[in-house]
């Protein structure tokens, strides 16, 4: 039987504020984690610990595991675990507010892989908005233009991405649910990290010490420093993602996504209160022109 769910914009926006306040909070700790850990380890790790969560879940009825179209939820599981690859791994090397920019990119690159590979219309606002938003870009980038490096234009990768993964859902995965789909994407990082792992151990390269390693390390026997850290981690992001499901089931998505920017607040926030970073003029100003034009995109698609 179908359970009609009564739409209840209200509740659903102060749902996803609360998700943002987590997710701003938790992620600031992987910069904690990155100086002792790898990221591979982090991915599997995490995993590890949410993947039973997620199996309490469906044994209480809250959801199935099991996908309908397998490939479909795989590949666009990839295409997500990509995008939180280089959204993770950019957070050992930038600020936060710089990661959380280039990932809240991605709905300017929905726009721009609907319009050229689906060939849909997208009208000269949301054209506007991707002008808009790129602006965002390279005013973030700009803020450390003298260090400027690949490493910099990691996050809006991982937006890139990000978007590929979001078309797939939306093209390739209706009717799916979102455990399915959430189980999908923390089995394929676990792959993927074992995989790394594998590759690192057998070329054999030597990690630096502290953040500069967090990509290189293999596996780390030594968990002390980090295991509580993930442990936050993984809980956190199970309540969070959960939150924003259920945002996005009892709300209109177009008006439930404007509310994932409140993120931009929490997460600098955050960041400042306990990793002591500041965020720069030139930098407070593109995050408000990518906002700008995510929000300026999702009013549109109201329309259309």
């Amino acid at each position: 039987m179908v359970h009609f769910i009564p739409v209840n914009n209200r509740k659903a926006g102060l749902i996803m504020v609360l998700a943002m306040l987590i997710i701003g909070f938790i992620d600031n700790y992987i910069a904690v984690i990155a100086k002792t850990a790898s990221l591979w380890q982090f991915q599997i790790m995490r995993a590890g610990l949410a993947l039973p969560i997620l199996l309490i879940f469906s044994a209480f009825g809250l959801g199935v595991l099991k996908p309908i179209r397998w490939w479909a939820v795989y590949f666009r599981s990839f295409l997500t675990a990509l995008s939180m690859l280089f959204y993770f791994g950019s957070l050992a090397f930038v600020t936060f507010a710089d990661a959380l920019a280039g990932l809240f990119t991605a709905p300017i690159f929905v726009l721009l892989i609907s319009a050229f590979f689906l060939r849909q219309p997208i009208g000269p606002k949301r054209i506007i908005a991707v002008f808009i938003g790129f602006l965002g870009i390279l005013l973030v980038l700009g803020n450390t233009a003298d260090e400027f490096s690949f490493i910099s234009l990691l996050p809006a990768i991982g937006g890139f991405f990000y978007a590929c993964g979001s078309v797939a859902t939306r093209q390739l995965c209706m009717g799916e649910t979102t455990l399915s789909m959430l189980a999908a994407l923390l089995i394929i990082q676990a792959i993927v990290g074992f995989m790394a792992i594998f590759c690192l151990s057998i070329l054999g390269f030597g990690a630096p010490l502290g953040a500069d390693g967090f990509i290189l390390r293999t596996w780390v026997w030594e968990m002390s420093p980090f295991i509580w850290w993930v442990i936050l981690q993984a809980v956190g992001a199970i309540i969070g993602v959960g939150l924003i499901f259920k945002a996005y089931q009892i709300g209109d998505a177009s008006y439930v996504s404007i509310y994932e920017y409140s993120v931009f607040v929490f997460g600098p926030a955050f960041a400042w209160l306990l990793m002591d970073q500041p965020i720069a003029a030139l930098q407070a100003l593109g995050i408000l022109c990518i906002t700008f034009a995510g929000i300026l995109i999702a009013f549109r698609s109201v329309s259309t």
